[in-house]
């Protein structure tokens, strides 16, 4: 997003409309906003936004009709004056005793019915609700019809609750008539806490210089003059100044003449609306900024997160138990069938580890229920290793992000980081490491068919003998021993298998050890991407929500923007 900050400080003129519809538009592009940002960004921060769309939508669905007008100003400034001389009529009370208004007085012009559920909203007693309508004006109120002049407490009352109620009213009317009088037209607070404040509101502002005629005449200019040059200090170049006086009807004219343009424009609700839309996106803008981040961290950092889950998963020594495991198993399936029950003896690695594999229960990967391992736990610095490799994934997404961010980056890649053990431990148990004994190796039940062939071979030739050695003890007729070269057959059959057996399984131990550290190699490659998965799945997942939920918010802030 560019330069929306300068886009929302160019203030509408006030011969310009603003169209409805695109002003719904802007407030829908900060519901939007809110949305996206929503558990993401402090509260503190979203408050104005959130304060806009709830008036900016209670204000559109009231009266469009209406034009609600607020007299502002300091104690003494004759705003009550200005009320009752517009009004021509004795309904805020006037007099020397300071602070002389308390609450909020208003004056409608035309039907009070149809203002009634604006004042509700606006806080306006019905005890202090005026009608501006007599038979005896004929026509000369038509003009303002629509009207509603809000006479407001003074805003630097002592009492600090006539303060606040200003302060509340001036959040809530469509425009806004500051009051000031020759005395007190420089005051610091007004300028300082309440004009300066209202720059991005100049299209509906007014600014009257009341009891000018306490002035001599020729003096009048000079402190319009003067006046103006503290508007213009204050952000309000172009607000139209006039100078009133509520004790001559002449002196009305230009005040009068100004809220009947207002109500015949029927814009000042829309353009209040609109300036505060620009207030409220100026101050968000530097949540956002204006930098389009990157879809994630690179790869590198993607890589050394997963590194470090492996760690933390105990891959290293889950593929160990796999190589030895399979050694353990193929010397089983392969080696001498004399020693084979011994070796079924000793426990299977993997088993230690309840780790058989799917493949052994006869079920799929993934839709077996698998209990807890027994795979050691991380240590101290393979947890240390895994939290800094996820707060190096925050950090590289967030590299790009403005200032509030990074923060909620860095929450979202930890917020699943207590499941991930639990998660990693189910990832090892359900992952097929390819050692099923339902699957045996063609090559081993080769093997262990040579072993029992040459075996056998050497308990024929050990039975022959033994034979041979009881008919002898026993006085009968020997048997007849074939001879192969020098060496009896069943002497041959006896010490071949034996030596046969011995050899086989000497030679097939090399092959063993090859084929486990591929076994290993595979396993390892199986774990390593399941635990990516849960990478994905607990870590980077939840960041690229933030970071898209920071797109959105940029986009929508981006509409939010344009006039």
């Amino acid at each position: 997003m560019t330069n929306i900050t300068g886009r929302v400080r160019e203030a509408f003129r006030g011969d310009q409309r603003v169209d409805a519809d695109v002003l719904i538009a802007r407030l829908d592009a900060v519901r939007r906003f809110l949305t996206a940002v929503d558990g993401l960004l402090p509260d503190a921060e979203l408050v104005p936004a959130h304060t806009l769309v709830e008036r900016a939508g209670t204000r559109l669905a009231l009266s469009r009709d209406h034009t609600v007008v607020a007299l502002a100003g300091a104690t003494g400034s004759g705003k009550s004056s200005l009320f009752n001389a517009l009004a021509q009529l004795e309904l805020s009370p006037v007099g020397v005793r300071r602070p002389t208004t308390g609450v909020t007085h208003a004056c409608v012009w035309g039907p009070l019915e149809g203002a009634n559920r604006l004042l509700d909203w606006i806080g306006v007693l019905p005890r202090h609700r005026f009608v501006r309508e007599s038979a005896l004006d004929a026509d000369d109120e038509t003009a303002l019809h629509g009207l509603i002049l809000l006479d407001l407490p003074d805003f630097d009352s002592v009492q600090r609750s006539h303060r606040l109620e200003v302060d509340r009213l001036l959040g809530l009317v469509d425009q806004v008539v500051w009051v000031v009088d020759p005395q007190k037209y420089a005051d610091r607070v007004i300028h300082d806490s309440y004009l300066r404040e209202f720059h991005r509101h100049r299209d509906v502002t007014l600014v009257v210089l009341n009891q000018a005629d306490r002035l001599p005449p020729a003096e009048v200019p000079r402190v319009l003059d003067d006046l103006r040059r503290l508007l213009d200090t204050d952000g309000l170049t172009g607000v139209p100044l006039l100078s009133t006086t509520a004790i001559d009807p002449a002196g009305m004219v230009g005040l009068r003449g100004a809220l009947e343009r207002t109500v015949a424009e029927r814009q000042a609700a829309l353009r209040r609306l609109a300036g505060d839309v620009d207030t409220v996106v100026a101050g968000l803008d530097e949540l956002v900024g204006s930098a389009r981040p990157a879809g994630g961290p690179d790869d590198s950092t993607v890589d050394g997160l997963n590194r470090a889950l492996a760690g933390a998963a105990g891959v290293p020594a889950v593929t160990e138990a796999v190589q030895q495991a399979y050694r353990h198993r193929a010397v089983a399936a392969t080696g001498w069938p004399l020693v084979r029950g011994w070796r079924r003896l000793r426990p299977d690695p993997l088993r230690r580890l309840h780790l058989p594999g799917p493949a052994d229960a006869g079920a799929d990967a993934a839709e077996s229920l698998v209990a807890a391992t027994s795979v050691p736990d991380p240590t101290a610095a393979q947890r240390s290793a895994l939290g800094l490799a996820i707060r190096a994934v925050a950090d590289r997404a967030a590299a790009d992000l403005p200032a509030a961010w990074p923060g909620a980056v860095t929450a979202a890649a930890r917020s699943r980081l207590g499941d991930l053990p639990d998660a990693l431990d189910r990832t090892i148990a359900g992952t097929d490491l390819g050692l099923g004994l339902g699957r045996r190796p063609l090559w081993w039940r080769v093997v262990g068919g040579l072993q029992w062939l040459v075996t056998l071979a050497a308990v024929v030739g050990l039975g022959w003998l033994v034979l041979g050695y009881a008919l002898r003890a026993l006085g009968l007729p020997a048997l007849d021993n074939p001879m192969v070269g020098q060496v009896p057959l069943p002497t041959l059959l006896l010490l071949g298998g034996l030596l046969a057996g011995l050899l086989l399984a000497a030679l097939t131990r090399p092959v063993v050890r090859w084929a486990a550290r591929r076994a290993r190699a595979r396993a390892e490659q199986r774990l390593t991407a399941k635990v990516a998965r849960v990478g994905e799945e607990y870590v980077l997942t939840p960041v690229r929500v933030v970071l898209g939920s920071y797109a959105q918010a940029r986009d929508a802030l981006r509409d939010a923007a344009r006039r």
